[in-house]
Protein backbone atom coordinates (compact mmCIF):
# COMPACT_ATOMS: atom_id res chain seq x y z
CA UNK A 1 0.00 0.00 0.00
CA UNK A 2 1.31 3.41 -0.94
CA UNK A 3 1.32 5.61 2.12
CA UNK A 4 2.85 8.97 3.04
CA UNK A 5 5.13 9.02 6.04
CA UNK A 6 3.98 10.70 9.23
CA UNK A 7 6.70 13.31 8.66
CA UNK A 8 5.24 14.15 5.24
CA UNK A 9 1.76 14.37 6.80
CA UNK A 10 3.06 16.77 9.45
CA UNK A 11 4.86 18.86 6.84
CA UNK A 12 1.77 19.16 4.65
CA UNK A 13 -0.39 20.04 7.66
CA UNK A 14 2.06 22.76 8.70
CA UNK A 15 2.32 24.17 5.18
CA UNK A 16 -1.47 24.22 4.85
CA UNK A 17 -1.79 26.03 8.18
CA UNK A 18 0.80 28.63 7.19
CA UNK A 19 -1.00 29.20 3.88
CA UNK A 20 -4.38 29.57 5.58
CA UNK A 21 -3.07 31.94 8.24
CA UNK A 22 -0.45 33.88 6.29
CA UNK A 23 -2.13 37.14 7.32
CA UNK A 24 -1.20 36.44 10.96
CA UNK A 25 2.53 36.40 10.24
CA UNK A 26 5.06 33.87 11.45
CA UNK A 27 4.00 30.82 13.43
CA UNK A 28 6.36 28.94 15.74
CA UNK A 29 6.92 25.20 15.63
CA UNK A 30 5.73 25.09 19.24
CA UNK A 31 2.39 26.70 18.34
CA UNK A 32 1.92 24.44 15.30
CA UNK A 33 2.73 21.36 17.38
CA UNK A 34 0.19 22.39 20.03
CA UNK A 35 -2.56 23.24 17.53
CA UNK A 36 -2.29 19.89 15.73
CA UNK A 37 -1.08 17.68 18.61
CA UNK A 38 2.20 16.83 16.90
CA UNK A 39 5.50 16.03 18.60
CA UNK A 40 7.26 19.40 18.77
CA UNK A 41 10.80 18.10 18.29
CA UNK A 42 9.84 16.11 15.20
CA UNK A 43 7.92 19.04 13.74
CA UNK A 44 10.85 21.40 14.35
CA UNK A 45 13.12 19.10 12.32
CA UNK A 46 10.55 18.89 9.53
CA UNK A 47 10.21 22.69 9.41
CA UNK A 48 14.00 23.01 9.27
CA UNK A 49 14.07 20.67 6.25
CA UNK A 50 11.36 22.74 4.56
CA UNK A 51 13.36 25.90 5.26
CA UNK A 52 16.53 24.34 3.85
CA UNK A 53 14.55 23.36 0.72
CA UNK A 54 13.48 26.99 0.26
CA UNK A 55 9.80 26.36 0.99
CA UNK A 56 9.73 28.18 4.33
CA UNK A 57 11.46 31.20 5.80
CA UNK A 58 12.40 31.13 9.47
CA UNK A 59 12.41 34.29 11.56
CA UNK A 60 14.13 34.60 14.90
CA UNK A 61 13.12 36.70 17.86
CA UNK A 62 10.03 37.19 20.00
CA UNK A 63 7.71 37.27 16.98
CA UNK A 64 9.71 34.59 15.22
CA UNK A 65 8.54 31.44 13.58
CA UNK A 66 7.93 30.23 10.07
CA UNK A 67 6.25 31.70 7.02
CA UNK A 68 5.90 30.39 3.48
CA UNK A 69 8.84 31.34 1.26
CA UNK A 70 6.56 31.91 -1.72
CA UNK A 71 2.96 32.02 -2.83
CA UNK A 72 1.13 28.81 -1.78
CA UNK A 73 -0.26 28.63 -5.34
CA UNK A 74 3.34 27.99 -6.44
CA UNK A 75 4.23 25.29 -3.89
CA UNK A 76 3.26 21.74 -4.75
CA UNK A 77 2.53 18.90 -2.37
CA UNK A 78 5.25 16.96 -4.19
CA UNK A 79 7.87 19.61 -3.33
CA UNK A 80 6.93 19.35 0.34
CA UNK A 81 7.02 15.55 0.38
CA UNK A 82 10.32 15.41 -1.51
CA UNK A 83 11.91 17.97 0.84
CA UNK A 84 10.98 15.84 3.84
CA UNK A 85 11.30 12.26 2.58
CA UNK A 86 13.48 12.56 -0.50
CA UNK A 87 12.55 11.04 -3.86
CA UNK A 88 9.27 9.16 -4.13
CA UNK A 89 9.61 5.54 -5.25
CA UNK A 90 7.04 2.78 -5.26
CA UNK A 91 9.60 0.00 -5.54
CA UNK A 92 13.23 -0.29 -4.57
CA UNK A 93 14.17 -1.09 -8.17
CA UNK A 94 13.07 2.35 -9.38
CA UNK A 95 16.59 3.70 -9.15
CA UNK A 96 18.97 0.80 -9.61
CA UNK A 97 18.74 -2.70 -10.96
CA UNK A 98 21.92 -4.08 -9.45
CA UNK A 99 20.35 -4.80 -6.03
CA UNK A 100 17.62 -7.03 -7.41
CA UNK A 101 18.00 -10.70 -8.29
CA UNK A 102 14.95 -10.42 -10.54
CA UNK A 103 16.09 -7.49 -12.71
CA UNK A 104 16.76 -9.69 -15.77
CA UNK A 105 13.32 -11.30 -15.56
CA UNK A 106 11.28 -8.46 -14.10
CA UNK A 107 8.00 -7.78 -15.85
CA UNK A 108 6.58 -5.09 -13.53
CA UNK A 109 9.38 -2.50 -13.29
CA UNK A 110 8.19 -0.36 -16.20
CA UNK A 111 4.49 -0.46 -15.31
CA UNK A 112 5.38 0.51 -11.73
CA UNK A 113 7.57 3.36 -12.98
CA UNK A 114 4.54 4.63 -14.90
CA UNK A 115 2.46 4.49 -11.73
CA UNK A 116 5.18 6.34 -9.83
CA UNK A 117 5.37 9.04 -12.52
CA UNK A 118 1.57 9.41 -12.47
CA UNK A 119 1.56 9.86 -8.71
CA UNK A 120 4.34 12.44 -8.97
CA UNK A 121 2.38 14.33 -11.63
CA UNK A 122 -0.75 14.44 -9.46
CA UNK A 123 1.24 15.61 -6.42
CA UNK A 124 3.03 18.21 -8.56
CA UNK A 125 -0.32 19.62 -9.70
CA UNK A 126 -1.75 19.77 -6.17
CA UNK A 127 -0.74 23.07 -4.59
CA UNK A 128 -0.68 23.99 -0.93
CA UNK A 129 -3.25 26.67 -1.78
CA UNK A 130 -5.63 24.03 -3.16
CA UNK A 131 -5.22 22.10 0.06
CA UNK A 132 -6.66 25.07 1.98
CA UNK A 133 -9.94 24.94 0.06
CA UNK A 134 -12.83 23.34 1.94
CA UNK A 135 -13.79 19.84 0.87
CA UNK A 136 -16.76 19.77 -1.47
CA UNK A 137 -19.95 18.25 -0.17
CA UNK A 138 -20.75 14.75 -1.39
CA UNK A 139 -23.26 14.71 -4.25
CA UNK A 140 -26.83 14.05 -2.98
CA UNK A 141 -27.00 10.66 -4.70
CA UNK A 142 -23.93 9.48 -2.74
CA UNK A 143 -25.33 10.78 0.56
CA UNK A 144 -28.58 8.88 -0.17
CA UNK A 145 -26.55 5.71 -0.65
CA UNK A 146 -24.76 6.29 2.65
CA UNK A 147 -21.53 7.56 1.08
CA UNK A 148 -19.64 10.44 2.63
CA UNK A 149 -16.20 11.85 1.78
CA UNK A 150 -14.72 9.80 4.65
CA UNK A 151 -16.30 6.60 3.41
CA UNK A 152 -15.29 7.33 -0.18
CA UNK A 153 -11.67 7.75 0.98
CA UNK A 154 -11.77 4.37 2.72
CA UNK A 155 -12.78 2.48 -0.40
Amino acid sequence: MLKLTKKADYGLIAMRHLAQHADLGACSSKDLAEIYSMPQEALAKILQKLTKAGLLVSQYGTNGGYTLARDPRRISAFEVIRAIDGPLFITSCSTSHSDCDQSDRCTVREPLRKVSRSIEEVLNRLTIWEMTEPEPEAPPELVTLGWTSERAEQS
